[in-house]
């Protein structure tokens, strides 16, 4: 039997993924959490193989559960099943060693490949998740000719800033400049450094250790 945990927040959610999956002979649902803290005592007794993981909880998230469920259980496999998409969780949940990544608009017959493939140590990924992670690759491989060196000083701070999860407005108050001069050096700095938007602006103010800047 493979032992499954359900970790989600919304019940409704939880009822339906434990309903169709109790209708499977080889899978045993063991239990189930709203949040990443229920869910560690559960961890810590049952031993999953497998942990259904939502990705945006209280109390703690999705990148913050996989630390400390690998932390207990390191031989379980973590597939993170959400409707998050944006790289501030999405890369960092990854790295944290989440298995697999599905969206809540798989198909149920989807999650259940997912579940059986993880316990032969095959990694189900969405396309658009894969999407993205090819990009970022791609970004990475690139020639560094979009260099910080390339940026203003004051797009350095506007890009800390952004860093620290900063509004445009609150950027405007803090550097005491208008909100369309704001949204000219965000602009600049998407440019510059090849990024799509300002999530990934803040993310690359957070690898590159700029935080400090402002």
């Amino acid at each position: 039997m493979i032992k499954v945990l359900v970790v989600d927040d919304h019940e409704m959610v939880r009822f339906g993924l434990v309903t169709y999956l109790a209708t499977e002979e080889e899978i045993e649902v063991i239990g189930e959490a709203s949040n990443g803290k229920e869910a560690l005592p559960l961890v810590e007794s049952k031993q999953p193989d497998i942990i259904l993981l939502d990705l945006v909880m209280p109390k703690m998230d999705g990148v913050e559960t996989t630390k400390a469920i690998l932390a207990r259980s390191p031989e379980s496999k973590i597939i993170i099943l959400t409707s998050y998409l944006h790289d501030d969780k999405l890369f960092p949940v990854i790295e944290a060693g989440a298995f697999s990544y599905l969206l809540k608009t798989s198909s149920a017959e989807e999650i259940i490949d997912a579940i059986h493939a993880a316990t032969k140590g095959d990694a189900r990924i969405d396309p658009q998740v894969a999407h993205k992670l090819m990009n970022r690759m791609k970004r990475s491989a690139q020639k560094p000719t979009q260099q910080i060196s390339t940026l203003t000083p004051r797009e350095l701070e506007v890009l800390a800033l952004l860093g620290k999860a900063r509004t445009n407005q609150q950027i405007a108050e803090e550097l005491y400049i208008g909100i369309k001069t704001v949204k000219t050096h965000v602009s600049n700095i998407l440019a510059k450094l090849n990024l799509e938007d300002r999530t990934q602006a803040a993310l690359y103010a957070v690898n590159n250790d700029l935080l400090s800047s402002k």
